[in-house]
């Protein structure tokens, strides 16, 4: 399977979670079981950046909107960083890109920060 996944801890509250490849039914266990890790170690800003992925499917949208949720009750944030057209597509035909801030660089996201 081509996929892989990167957990970055940058502060306290900081993380970017890495993923590349395919995300899709098989590997996406993999990405929320990280995603769920990073927020329980008390992660509130939570950048996942999409750059070297090549495909998502329904299964990947539901681990971004479950980790969105929980982390909103925290009063944190979950940005994407993604700059494929194809990609970024699938967030705007489901209407997910008003459901998070999508960043086309990694440094766009970081200069964003967490919510004060």
């Amino acid at each position: 399977m081509n996929f892989d996944v990167k957990t970055e801890k940058l502060s306290d509250e900081q993380y970017v979670i890495s993923l590349a490849g395919e995300v899709d039914l098989y590997t996406a266990p993999e990405f929320k079981q990280q995603l769920l890790d990073v927020i329980d170690q008390g992660g509130k800003d939570v950048i996942v950046d999409l750059t070297s992925t090549t495909f998502i499917d329904s299964t990947t949208l539901g681990v971004l909107v479950g980790g969105v949720k929980r982390l909103r009750t925290n009063e944190g944030q979950l940005s994407l960083v993604c700059s494929d057209r194809n990609i970024t597509k699938i967030f705007e035909i489901t209407g997910l890109d008003r459901v998070f801030t999508i960043h086309e660089t990694r440094d766009a996201a970081l200069a964003t920060g967490s919510p004060s």
